[in-house]
């Protein structure tokens, strides 16, 4: 069964349940028939020795092993903290679990996103800025992305802590809240983020930087808020012409690129090389916290976070199809992700 993984400060998962006559959730997408999730609340099965910190991202591996990426740094001092990063199988059986230590690379102070690319390498960053001043953190900002192997060896990071000179900067990232890799190009695609408002794309072997855009294609203009204010509410229209927290991106097989801008309630569709294409926006409810492509091999579907829903677009129109709530399901999550 197709499942569908939200990160908040609980870790649940949503079960593709009873679609279309019991077709699985792969053939009732393919058939165009929306799959219907039902609430998975034995999911995971943590080692009893720990406490999970706030699980801030999800990501799926090749043999669809989730990836859990937490805060321990969330937790009351002493209480017995997770490692930042948890492994289960699709059952929520515990794999294992590490928190990167040594040399050659900034861990994020406050973890935000995860991401395991086609090569099974191991994303991470953060959006820690210094006014936040939150309690065990450092004063930096989490300028940076570090890629990983699975078992957790360092392989290379893309920028530096505290380095960032705004939306123009090539070399550094701020606060880099999500990323995806493109298979057929190996390109890395970043939503850059709370402290930048762009998309911003480097190659995902070197980290050499190839190209930036921000909301409707436009160029990216500093606005450097240190956290973005939320917003209660938008006015009708198609929304400022720049981002505010460009907060999740997903590439589609075929090369569109899909933009959670949650400040502003919208997704912004686009083409791989940043022409805008068109977008949605949902005025009257938290909307594009995050962002999930459905399994099938046409990925009909998009999933998008909200406020106390999960929405379903079709992902072509960016229509409403039909929303995932219900019993037991405490909301749209932070970050999420389908397995297949």
């Amino acid at each position: 069964m197709q499942k569908i993984f939200v990160g908040a400060v609980l870790v649940a998962a949503l079960i593709a349940a009873g679609c279309a006559g019991q077709q699985s959730a792969d053939t009732a997408a393919q058939a165009g028939t929306v799959p219907v999730f039902e609430v998975d609340s034995s999911w995971p099965k943590l080692p009893p020795k720990w406490i999970l910190g706030d699980a801030s991202s999800i990501a799926i591996d090749a043999q669809d092993n989730v990836w859990v990426l937490s805060r321990p740094r969330t937790l009351k001092p002493g209480e017995p903290a997770a490692p930042a990063v948890l492994v289960f199988d699709p059952a929520g059986n515990f794999i294992r679990a590490w928190t990167p230590s040594g040399s050659g690379f900034q861990w994020p102070e406050r973890e935000h996103g995860i991401h395991i690319d086609h090569k099974g390498y191991v994303w991470v960053g953060g959006n820690n800025c210094a006014a936040r001043n939150l309690p065990g953190l450092k004063a930096v900002g989490d300028d940076q992305l570090v890629k990983f192997t699975q078992a957790g060896q360092f392989v290379m990071q893309i920028g530096r802590s505290s380095q960032s000179k705004g939306n123009a900067d090539t070399l550094n990232l701020h606060q880099p809240a999500d990323v995806w890799v493109l298979p057929k190009t190996n390109e890395l695609f970043v939503a850059d983020g709370y402290g930048n408002h762009r998309v911003a794309v480097f190659d995902a072997d070197t980290g050499k930087f190839k190209r930036m855009w921000g909301a409707f294609g436009n160029k990216p203009v500093d606005k450097d808020e240190c956290p973005p204010p939320s917003l209660k509410a938008v006015p009708d229209g198609p929304g400022p012409d720049q981002f505010s927290i460009v907060h999740a991106i997903r590439v589609a097989n075929d090369g569109t690129v899909y933009v959670a801008d949650r400040e502003n309630r919208r997704v912004q569709m686009f083409t791989s090389d940043g022409k805008f294409v068109k977008q949605f926006v949902r005025h009257n409810a938290p909307f594009a916290r995050n962002l999930a492509l459905s399994p099938d091999p046409e990925q009909r579907f998009l999933y998008v976070g909200g406020g106390v829903d999960v929405v379903v677009l079709d992902r072509k129109t960016l229509e409403i199809v039909q929303l995932i709530g219900g019993k037991g399901y405490l909301g749209g999550g932070h970050q999420i992700a389908t397995d297949s």
